[in-house]
């Protein structure tokens, strides 16, 4: 008899954390339409004697008449509004019945069964009580009290009341894993397994009930009948490698190593096509150091097309971890070769190969593999971490990057970092409203956890509020970071050059342009700065020395220090020298709008 699956999950067992010892939910649902149309005709049947007598009734028997014919049709009012389920209703008509008839089992039960759909186990455990005195043999009176202390958390209790009704009668036995699964919450471990057996007589031998009587056979330290259990396993399953398996994990958890191994080769021997158990294989005799033997099992369960992608990239990553040699290496590539031949479209293998490159250094194939594995499951948060800063750092593509940023917080919307990440990249872009949007959404989701990435964030919309004419919201961002870290570098050369051109809290400026040089007396970019808040204080002498500074330490300089330079050089008497550097600047990044005025007139402009 095949065990049904509403029954059956309950028993299904952690694999990794020794015994479960599930809270059986409410899968006692005792009175559905069957008991409702029982009790219906029944509590009718009983309101209802026919009269054999000729005699005309007394006023007496008249009155009860009457009540019984109020209280029947109040009851099937009741029974209407709760197979409707129309709650609230049914117990008003219940409890208009039971005022006529207190001590009638069908009323107390319904008005009980509502109670425990509400959640008040006591009060239906006091109705439950008076149906089962006013008829103690009802099953499903006694189902209902079994539900109620399941409730209640007293496992005992429902477990006593459903032993009670299966020795009582053979045609309750369909309550044996709930049983079973009510002594294990009792952690009552001796009549669970009584029960685990009488439910496999019933049902005949399956895993669930299998594995939960090996975790409690272990949990007694007797390991020789978990082992009995999983052999009948095997037997009743003969080429199931899932429960061969099962039991090899046994042995080898118990130091049983050799058994482990005869097991695995006798399996293979009938069945040579499991590249499951050829791994096993692989492990048991790796941890024996039967190295030879052991990598032949391994690359002929890799060379197998239905071993899959995620186990191979597992064991492949563990070898990885491994120490470091020739042997090792060799061995990679041969596995790379076999899961580029059998696995070649599973993102877990081409990740874990953009792994080894990366860790062999070889950035751009870890690139390429980690690209790969994206465009199969764009789902892998670490992988677009990896492949997200990776391009940052190499100053790669912005729209490339962005399609990365982007798949990110779609996939990971509740991630900060992402977000960031994708403000970051708009921005670059000069996508200036779109990077609002990311980096608000990172700051708040955010919300102070990772106080580095707020001063990451808060950086970035200092500069997203400035170029989109948000001044004062700008340097309100930029406050807020250096309130935090005096020395944040990129938010005190960009606060510094934007009141510069401001011409606003010069002084203030100078000190933030001036503690970067003095840390950083070689970098071109804040040597720029400090330059050009000098000039706008007036400072020709110092502006000149700094901005050529500025010039000798960057490669290619850019179309705005050379400008910078010529007005320099302009307000300290030298036109001609000016002319020139305006020349140089033309064509280049960031100049001002007034550049070819300059060159035109030969002048200075602002």
């Amino acid at each position: 008899m095949k065990i049904p699956e509403a029954l059956m999950h309950r028993l299904t067992l952690e694999q990794t954390h020794g015994l479960t010892v599930p809270s059986p939910p409410m899968t006692i649902k005792f009175v559905k339409i069957f008991s409702i149309l029982f009790l219906t005709v029944g509590f009718m049947a009983g309101m209802h004697p026919m009269a054999l007598a000729q005699n005309k009734p007394k006023r007496k028997e008249l009155k009860a008449q009457h009540t019984q014919a109020q209280t029947s049709r109040l009851f099937v009012e009741g029974q209407k509004y709760l197979m409707l389920e129309e709650f609230e209703k049914a117990y008003f008509y219940f409890q208009k019945a039971r005022e006529l008839s207190p001590e009638e089992g069908a009323i107390n039960f319904k008005i009980a069964e509502i109670l425990v759909r509400a959640n008040k186990n006591q009060e239906a455990l006091d109705y439950g009580q008076r149906a089962l005195e006013a008829d103690p043999e009802n099953k499903y009176y006694h189902l209902l009290m079994a539900e109620v202390y399941s409730n209640q958390n007293q496992p005992a209790k429902s477990a006593e009341i459903l032993r009670s009704l299966m020795d009582n009668s053979e045609d309750n036995q369909q309550y044996i894993l709930d049983l079973a699964s009510l002594y294990l919450t009792a952690q009552d471990f001796d009549n669970a397994l009584i029960a685990l057996n009488e439910a496999e007589d019933f049902f005949g031998v399956a895993e669930q009930l299998t594995f939960q009587k090996q975790r409690i056979h272990l949990r007694n330290n007797d390991l020789e009948s978990a082992i009995k259990e999983g052999e009948t396993l095997i037997e009743s399953n003969p080429g199931n490698s899932r429960y061969l398996l099962a039991l090899v994990e046994i042995l080898f958890n118990n130091n049983r190593i050799d058994e482990a191994i005869g097991l695995v080769k006798k399996n293979l021997e009938t069945y040579p096509n499991q590249p499951d158990v050829k791994l096993a294989a692989y492990t048991l005799l790796k941890q024996k150091d039967q190295m030879e033997e052991a990598n032949v099992y391994l690359l002929e369960a890799f060379a197998h097309p239905d071993l899959e992608g995620e186990v191979k990239a597992k064991v492949f990553e563990e070898i990885m971890a491994e120490f470091k040699s020739s042997a090792r290496e060799e061995m990679l590539d041969e596995l790379t070769k076999l899961m580029l031949l059998h696995n070649p479209n599973d993102p877990d293998v081409t990740g874990i190969l953009g792994n080894r490159a990366f860790q062999n250094g070889k950035i751009e194939e870890g690139l390429t593999y980690y690209k790969e594995s994206l465009s199969l499951n764009p789902a892998n948060e670490n992988i677009l971490q990896n492949v997200i800063t990776v391009m940052f750092e190499r100053g790669e593509d912005f729209g490339e990057i962005e399609k990365y940023t982007v798949m990110a917080v779609e996939e990971f919307p509740e991630k900060p970092e992402f977000w960031f990440f994708d403000g970051t990249a708009k921005l670059a872009q000069k996508n200036h409203q779109e990077a609002a949007v990311s980096l608000e959404k990172s700051e708040e989701i955010n919300a102070g956890k990772n106080q580095q990435l707020d001063l990451l964030v808060w950086g970035q919309l200092g500069d997203t509020y400035h170029q989109l004419d948000k001044k004062d919201k700008a340097f309100d961002y930029y406050e807020k970071v250096l309130a935090k870290n005096p020395n944040q570098e990129h938010v005190l050369n960009n606060y510094a050059y934007f009141l510069s051109l401001e011409k606003k809290d010069l002084d203030k400026a100078k000190s933030m342009s001036e503690k970067l040089v003095k840390r950083f007396p070689t970098n071109a970019t804040y040597l720029d700065t400090h330059a050009w808040v000098l000039f706008q204080l007036e400072e020709y002498q110092e502006a000149e020395k700094y901005m050529k500074l500025a010039l000798e330490n960057e490669a290619e300089p850019s179309g705005v220090m050379l400008e910078h330079y010529g007005d320099i050089l302009y307000r300290l008497g030298d036109p001609k020298g000016a002319l020139s550097y305006w020349q140089k600047a033309k064509g280049g990044d960031d100049t001002t709008e007034f550049l070819d005025q300059k060159i035109k007139d030969k002048r200075y402009y602002e």
